[in-house]
């Protein structure tokens, strides 16, 4: 993200200022900042909650219509939801404060999708989340843009990880809700980026929670099958903070929360988890719905140990062959309580395993189990809101409320009981849900007046001799001649933050310019150049990767680059398989063919802060097996590309939202180059307008635009770069930046 240096410098001085050691967190008893909770596990203390309620009126204090998919949060008086606000071309994700007392709406902020594949009726999937410090709001949108938001709904700082990273955000829309931990707030994401993270693995980004900075990105496990949802939680163990999620690639993860470094893996699916997890002692209490990895049985619940290290291969108790693909586990003393795919509620006793009773609720689940006041309170997929009371030996239904027949679901679902597909939230004496229409509060009509903390942690000092070091910040976007400020810092053994480096020894890689004292300033040459920052401490060495894109205006030929390879920095260059070849005497980008899904790829090679430029390129694809492949170009977050099967020329920003897109024919030959362009400005309106045009390389330019987009709720900036989909692979030359 580029950003200017001497606001950088600023910020990086009112952090290290601050960092003496990670602060106490400490949760307001009544407050549910996060989407399982004070302490991540589902649980609340709160007690004298309701045992019952109906749509008629007995304790339902309100209703509010503004359906989703994602959990409420609570902090004070104020319940935050996240969900998708307008139709068709004006659809957006949106992040609302509702009054909890009315259920009157205080404020809402709204932020766009783009280059993204996530389809209409997902948008809205993670839940946001509350810093009990300072009572910023964080959200992460389907499209991989995380924003962050003062108390009052205004915008402190965004950042795109769909460009910066290429995230992948798929048709699925799982997106997982981001987690807080001291001033870090920590994001759980499939990406593809540059060099030694090119390839798409799920990575675990922690930003500074005041500046959207990156201070890490923790890799622990492999390429993941797909995107997911776990929620992620944070548990001592033998001494150890730890951050425990599982990932798309099957797996559950434990690093340190602070540092990101790895701890142990225990691989245990062959698709991706999408459930929590809970600590009993030394117990990770891990589940999943899909096939195991060392049998064909689908599902499993299982006990590992905690406080090893390395990979894990071992259980302390497992059941297969039961799907709890969706809910997360909640624990109760001594009794472990999971939901499977079906809704059928199963009780376990959780030092043996030993299943003690299931009992069937009926229908399909997705929501997690959330307990308060010796009662579950859940909801299912088929519209039905539940209050639960576990016994040792039996499972008592206290409440059984079927929602309205869906009228304006987010889902789709009309004409069925609204469906619930997220947990509930505990308040003060009172239950939140969101259901596929609605927000729901039940409960008194006056808060309960609570004091004192439903966590009070003590603050995380390090200690002893420093066995780590960190170099921040990571991942920026340079210009050349710009300057920016890193900082080495040292942690002890168990990720626990010592101090700031002084007397660091610093130098670059791959990189041109100078660095001394932290200071890196990039040289004036317009060039695109990736590497590393590498600062030494004694015996310790770490690096921070940037990369540096060029001034625009600017032509790239591709000449200067070296054979066989991406061009450095490009995001995704090397997941899509894209190098410079020779090709008829001349270089020129390739798109290698590729039959995976990494035949379709978006790649960036610029500035997110770009706004009102023109991209222009010579593209060109073959036709094998009555197919031609899709190239085209980015600017500003929309994309222009020739469609080669259906022989179309289409203009879009996202493009599952098919009524923001505009097409118009265009024949066009295969292994032949054609010239693409598309500019993007900025309307003194607020609008944005974008224009495009196609033809054959060596022609003539044609006089007028061949198709246009004015966009109400415009893009307003954006990276360059490229759309392909193309099985046979596909050429690029002649790319061309210019401001407008």
């Amino acid at each position: 993200m580029l950003k200017n240096t001497g606001l950088l410098v600023a910020a990086f001085l009112v952090l290290g200022s601050a960092a003496e050691g990670q602060g106490p967190r400490r949760v307001s008893l009544g407050d549910w900042p996060e989407m399982r909770g004070p302490s991540r596990d589902g649980i609340s203390l709160e007690k004298d909650l309701p045992e019952s309620w109906a749509l008629s009126g007995e304790n339902l204090l309100w209703r509010a219509p503004f359906g989703g998919r994602s959990a409420p949060i609570v902090v004070g008086n104020r319940v935050y939801v996240q969900n998708p606000a307008g139709e068709g071309a004006e659809l957006q994700e949106r992040v609302m404060a509702l009054d909890a007392d009315t259920g009157a709406v205080v404020w809402e902020y709204r932020f766009n999708i783009f280059q993204s594949d996530v389809p209409p009726h997902r948008v809205g999937w993670a839940s946001p989340a509350a810093d009990p410090e300072t009572g910023n709001i964080y959200a992460l949108g389907v499209g991989a843009t995380v924003i962050a938001l003062s108390p009052d709904g205004k915008l402190l700082w965004d950042r795109s990880i769909g460009e910066e990273f290429a995230a992948f955000t798929t048709h699925g829309g799982r997106t997982t809700s981001p987690l807080i931990d001291g001033d870090l707030l920590i994001l759980s994401i499939a990406v593809s980026n540059w060099g030694e993270f090119g390839a798409r693995r799920h990575r675990f980004i922690a930003l500074d929670k005041r500046t959207g900075d990156i201070v890490y990105v923790a890799e622990p496990g492999g390429r993941p099958y797909d995107t997911n949802y776990a929620a992620p939680l944070i548990a001592t163990i033998g001494g150890q903070r730890l951050l425990i999620s599982g990932g798309g690639d099957g797996a559950v993860h434990a690093m340190k929360p602070q540092t990101g470094e790895r701890v142990w893996s225990f691989v245990a699916a062959k698709r991706s988890f999408n459930t929590g997890v809970v600590v009993s002692g030394n117990n990770v209490i891990v589940s999943h719905g899909d096939e195991n990895y060392d049998t064909a049985e689908m599902g499993m619940i299982a006990a590992i140990d905690g406080s090893q290290t390395g990979d894990i291969t071992t259980t302390e108790w497992v059941h297969k062959g039961i799907g709890f693909g969706f809910s997360s586990p909640v624990l109760s003393g001594q009794q472990l309580y999971q939901l499977d795919n079906n809704a059928t509620l199963h009780a376990f006793d959780v030092e043996s395993g030993r299943q003690l009773w299931e009992h069937a609720i009926g229908g399909s689940q997705r929501a997690p189990l959330v307990m308060a006041d010796g009662k579950f309170y859940v909801g299912t997929g088929s519209g039905r809101f539940f209050i639960l009371r576990p016994h040792f030996d039996r499972l008592e239904v206290l409440s059984d409320v079927e929602l309205p027949i869906s009228t304006d679901s987010v889902g789709g679902s009309e004409g069925t009981p609204e469906q619930i597909v997220s947990g509930a939230a505990i308040s003060r004496g009172r239950v939140f849900f969101v259901s596929s229409d609605a927000v729901y509060a039940l409960g008194p009509r006056t808060p309960h007046d609570l004091s004192g903390y439903a966590v009070d942690e003590p603050a995380v000092v390090g200690s002893g001799t420093p066995a780590y070091l960190q170099v921040v910040p990571t991942e920026p976007t340079l210009m050349p001649g710009q300057s920016i400020t890193f900082r080495a810092r040292l942690f002890d053994g168990r990720g626990r933050f010592l101090r700031e480096a002084e007397g660091a020894e610093w130098s670059l890689s791959g990189l041109k310019g100078t660095v001394a004292n932290g200071v890196y300033t990039v040289a004036g040459d317009s060039e695109f150049q990736a590497g590393h920052i590498r600062a030494t401490v004694g015996d310790l060495t770490n690096t921070a990767r940037a990369r540096v894109v060029r001034s625009m205006p600017f032509t790239e030929t591709f000449e200067s680059f070296q054979l066989d390879e991406p061009p450095p920095g490009w995001i995704s260059g090397l997941a899509g398989k894209f190098s410079v070849v020779e090709l008829e005497g001349d270089k020129v980008l390739l798109k290698a063919p590729d039959i995976t899904l990494f035949k379709r790829i978006r790649m960036f090679f610029g500035s997110v802060d770009w706004s009102d430029y023109t991209v222009e390129a010579d593209i060109q694809t073959p036709f094998r097996r009555r197919m031609q492949g899709d190239v085209g170009v980015t600017a500003q977050r929309y994309s222009l590309i020739l469609y080669g099967t259906t022989q179309r020329l289409k203009l879009e920003p996202w493009e599952p939202e098919t009524s923001r897109t505009v097409t118009v024919p265009f024949e066009w030959e295969p292994d032949t180059w054609y010239h693409l362009k598309l500019r993007v400005e900025n309307l003194p309106d607020g609008r944005v307008q974008a224009r495009g045009k196609a033809w054959p390389t060596g022609e003539p330019e044609p006089s007028g635009w061949m198709i246009e987009k004015i966009d109400p709720i415009g893009n307003k900036k954006g990276s360059p770069g490229m759309f392909i989909d193309a099985e046979f692979g596909a050429h690029v030359d002649n790319l061309q930046v210019t401001a407008n």
